[in-house]
């Protein structure tokens, strides 16, 4: 039941077509639809009346009509929003991973603005196929025969599984103990092969694992070998792995197919930019395995996409799979992902893919950067500090690059003043090390550097008021 202080305030609501003459309303109707308008005015009126039986009083209509264009500025902007990545990790996960090519962009928007042969052969005159196209951009970039591509590697890996151990046929799929792994969102790979029909066999134990062990598994139940690359840990010590060659050589003594999954996926040798050597996506097709699956969107640096290398056999039954059509790959993903491909066909990766460009540049131009922030910034809250930038993504654990840090000491709190950062027109990222609020400028593009000085210049001078 209502009290009488309850009964007061809810009578001094407005009505919906009241709040609706509001000035600011009034140019939100205009521009939305009124039904969706009218829809978040009542909204905001069951959460005052909440508020009142909470205690509350009634807010004025200004008051009301205000939260309510708040609302809409929030919930029906323009999304995901650009932002500036100074963190200093490479391919960030929770900021989108790696950030598109310019070749990349432009192929996009020429697929997204207007008609294209998607699925239509121009010289036949008759319908065509999505992958043969990309299908041999793969080819040409890998060294396979072939290759597929769909929306993510997790749907790849369950396409894969479930085309080669799914129901109807052999259903064991040998993994080493070791490599159960789960990576980001709980994805685990136990989980894939039980979700696509396959049963587990592990073997090994979780440090060690041999290819007799694989060799012994192996009977007449046996669909498949898979190798999982850990991408996103690293097990060291008393350790041994099975070598993808051995596990080739043994699938071929037995009949049983290899599967690779590279997880992140690299397709340039790593250790040139002082990294830990990462499989690479043309060494295990050049081992054999008959069938790899790679992300698109970290170290490839594409769009994000699950690809499929491998032989042209084994490619044309996951093609063929009722599965492969629930999980295609859009025409712009598409349209990212080939330009991406060609850009490594140039031999022009580390020039024109934003990861590899990030991944390759010099100390000293960072060092340039950041004294370039600290010189417009000018305030004694700011310094240089030594630091380190990751890959991220998932990709090569524990590895960094050296960097130089613009390191902001705030008046008030490091988390206080990131807040800020985040708050600017354009949010920037930033992250707190040692009570230093820090920015990379490894992972901020040269045209966000003003954007980046304007907000730590900001920040600052709100800090002090």
């Amino acid at each position: 039941m209502t009290n009488d202080h309850e009964n007061t305030e809810f009578r001094s609501l407005p009505s919906v077509e009241r709040l609706l003459q509001e000035p600011g309303l009034g140019g939100l109707a205009g521009a939305y639809s009124h039904a969706a308008v009218v829809s978040l005015a009542r909204q905001q009126l069951d959460a005052t009346r909440r508020a009142i039986r909470d205690g509350g009083t009634a807010p004025a209509v200004e008051q009301i009509a205000a939260q309510i264009m708040a609302r809409a500025e929030e919930e029906w902007a323009p999304w995901p929003r650009p932002l500036v990545n100074a963190t200093g990790v490479v391919i960030h996960t929770n900021l989108g991973r790696a950030p598109l090519s310019k070749p990349a962009m432009a192929a996009v928007q020429a697929a997204a603005g207007g008609y294209s042969d998607l699925e239509f052969d121009v010289r036949a005159g008759a319908r065509g196929s999505r992958q043969a196209h990309i299908g041999r951009l793969i080819a040409e970039v890998t060294g396979a025969e072939t290759g597929l591509v769909v929306n993510n590697n997790a749907s790849a890996i369950l396409l894969g599984l479930s085309a080669v151990a799914g129901p109807g046929g052999p259903r064991e799929v040998i993994v080493s103990r070791g490599e159960g792994v789960e990576i980001g969102g709980g994805f685990r790979i136990p989980d894939v092969l039980k979700q696509s029909g396959a049963t587990l066999v592990e073997v090994g134990t979780t440090n060690r694992t041999y290819v007799r062990d694989y060799a012994t598994a192996i009977n007449e139940n046996t669909a498949a070998i898979l190798k999982v690359h850990p991408s996103n840990f690293r097990v060291t010590g008393f350790t041994h792995e099975a070598a993808l060659d051995e596990l080739v050589t043994l699938g071929r003594e037995r009949g049983v197919p290899v599967l690779n999954d590279l997880g992140s996926g690299c397709l340039l040798d790593t250790v040139q930019y002082g990294l830990a050597p990462e499989p690479t996506v043309q060494r295990s097709v050049a081992c054999g395995a008959e069938l790899s699956f790679f992300s698109g969107d970290k170290l490839i640096g594409g769009p994000q996409a699950g690809i499929v290398a491998g032989n042209a056999e084994w490619v044309e039954r996951l093609a063929r799979h009722p599965l492969a059509r629930a999980v295609r790959i859009d025409k712009m993903g598409l349209a990212a992902l080939s330009a991406t491909l060609t850009s490594y066909l140039k031999e022009a990766a580390h020039e024109e893919v934003p990861v590899w460009r990030m991944i390759a540049m010099p100390l000293d131009v960072i060092g340039e950067i950041a004294e370039r922030w600290l010189q417009a910034i000018d305030s004694p809250a700011v310094r240089l500090r030594a630091g380190e930038s990751t890959v991220g993504g998932g990709s090569l654990p524990g590895e960094t690059l050296p960097t130089t840090l613009l390191a902001i000491t705030p008046h008030d709190s490091p988390d206080t003043f990131a807040g800020r950062l985040r708050s600017s027109a354009t949010p920037v990222i930033a992250r707190i090390v040692d009570e230093d609020v820090v920015l990379d400028p490894r992972t901020v593009a040269e045209s966000e550097s003003d954007i980046v000085v304007a907000a730590v210049r900001e920040a600052l001078a709100a800090g002090r008021a």
